[in-house]
């Protein structure tokens, strides 16, 4: 695969897109996290046409749509002043979602894709990007190789997930 990845940011003309591929690469990866493997309280919440037409008039929040070459392969979120316990706005970025379509996985994309967030972070003079992640499978993993460290654990909120799937890790890297 060619590494010529891109963050695109989103506007009224790629937001269909955008809600279209995050639901699809949600599905794909994230169906065991949900009773009956039923995804409708996370996309309702987080990948709705509706919810990120909000979302896209706030000055702190980025949404991008993941390319390589001109293909879309997944979706970005960025909060850029989120802090996080003792880590303030002003230091802090939150990569709120980093969702790659399946066929795009398992072929490095993830690891440039996290590099186009550090140089979001860095352009915004950011010292630390965090974010959370399910403690059981393989992000864990993949995260950690790339550089971020388990700050503490958290726990996913959303009605419907299965109780053994709640347990979340936030993760921080500092730049």
């Amino acid at each position: 695969m060619s590494m010529e990845a891109t963050l695109e940011t989103v506007d009224l003309s790629t937001l269909d897109m955008y809600c279209s591929v995050g639901q699809k690469s949600y599905r794909e990866h994230y169906l065991h996290l949900w009773e009956n493997e039923d995804p409708t309280p996370y996309i309702a919440h987080s990948l709705e046409k509706s919810v990120v037409m909000q979302e896209l008039e706030d000055p702190n929040a980025a949404h991008y749509l993941v390319k390589v070459g001109q293909e879309v392969a997944g979706i970005v979120k960025l909060v850029k002043n989120c802090g996080i316990d003792e880590l303030s706005d002003d230091i802090s970025l939150k990569a709120e979602k980093i969702y790659l379509l399946k066929a795009h996985s398992g072929k490095g994309l993830g690891k440039k894709v996290l590099q186009l967030i550090e140089q979001e972070a860095l352009a915004l003079k950011k010292k630390v990007i965090w974010l959370d992640t399910m403690q059981k499978g393989n992000p864990i993993q993949f995260y950690q190789k790339n550089g971020f460290v388990v700050k503490r654990e958290s726990e996913l909120t959303l009605a419907g997930a299965k109780a053994s799937e709640k347990a979340m890790y936030i993760l921080t890297k500092t730049l």
